[in-house]
């Protein structure tokens, strides 16, 4: 009789669990954590440690451990998009890729904690949502409504929440919230350009993402559309809180994404890596400048 088969104990690499936490996905909480401390008003010295830890919170841990709970909850549609991703590639071996996720789930938790109640409130809003997104019974991620709109509130506005909460250790300001959430709801097009790199896996395993459900054109067209009315009625509440410079700011780079858009519309599929480059970097570019007018900066 053959023995029975030996659990594999092998410990994945380093480079693969780097791999896995996906580093390139950090900057956009990191840099939205910025235009919170930017945002709340406060100066950086005598802050530097905490700035320091909630990037950190905000980047590697929270974001990155996100990243790890939706890739073992989605080993399968990896298998078929990007069959060299760690967990489908076997480079992190047999249940590594659960037991890195709860790790990282305590981990930001206790370093959310550290940083006084409305931080540790946003980590646990941040850390629910990671697991509500990919994780069954909720699997939120399959619906291109709830799932591009869960990850828009977490990668930006908790983000920005959390670095405003870090600076002034209490509830950001009404204006800030304000802006922080319509900026939120307006990288609801970011993540729905984000899901066309997947539409062949999506379709296979049933994740009814909007270029899924509405077709490529439609959803690059629905995209832009929620990405610029955010940001039409972030200039106009700018300008009605007095902040001019800012507004015209955000006008501005929202006029150069007017410009860019029919070429990432003329061919959705084949643009939207280029489109991210441009369109969104100046997208996030508006929102450090509607965080200096918040701030008092200029």
């Amino acid at each position: 009789m053959a023995p029975p088969p030996r659990a594999d104990i092998r410990r994945p690499a380093p480079r693969a669990v780097l791999e896995l936490l996906k580093p390139i996905t950090w900057f956009p909480p990191i840099w939205a954590f910025m235009c919170g401390v930017v945002s709340s008003g406060q100066p950086a010295s005598g802050h530097w440690i905490a700035v320091i830890v909630g990037a950190m919170l905000a980047g590697p841990l929270v974001c990155g451990n996100s990243q790890a709970i939706n890739d073992w909850f989605d080993r399968h549609v990896d298998a078929i998009n990007e069959p060299n991703r760690p967990i489908p590639s076997g480079r992190i071996p047999g249940r590594w890729g659960l037991g890195i996720a709860c790790a990282g789930t305590v981990l930001s938790f206790a370093v959310g904690a550290a940083l006084g109640t409305w931080v540790m409130v946003a980590t646990v809003i941040g850390l629910a949502s990671a697991w509500a997104y990919s994780a069954p019974p909720f699997r939120l991620k399959a619906s291109g409504w709830w799932g591009p709109a869960l990850v828009g509130l977490t990668y930006e506005g908790l983000s920005w929440f959390t670095g405003a909460a870090v600076m002034t250790s209490a509830l950001p300001s009404t204006p800030v919230l304000i802006v922080l959430v319509l900026y939120s709801l307006g990288a609801h097009g970011i993540m729905t350009l984000n899901d066309f790199k997947a539409v062949e896996g999506d379709i296979q395993t049933g994740v009814r993402s909007l270029p899924v459900v509405l077709g490529v054109r439609k959803a690059a067209l629905l995209a832009c559309g929620v990405m610029a009315l955010a940001q039409v009625i972030v200039a106009v509440f700018l300008l009605r809180e007095g902040l001019t410079l800012s507004a015209l700011i955000v006008a501005g780079v929202l006029a150069a994404q007017f410009a860019l858009m029919p070429r990432l519309l003329s061919d959705p599929a084949r643009h939207t890596p280029w489109y991210s480059a441009t369109g969104v970097s100046l997208y996030v570019l508006g929102m450090l400048a509607a965080a200096g007018g918040l701030g008092g900066h200029w």
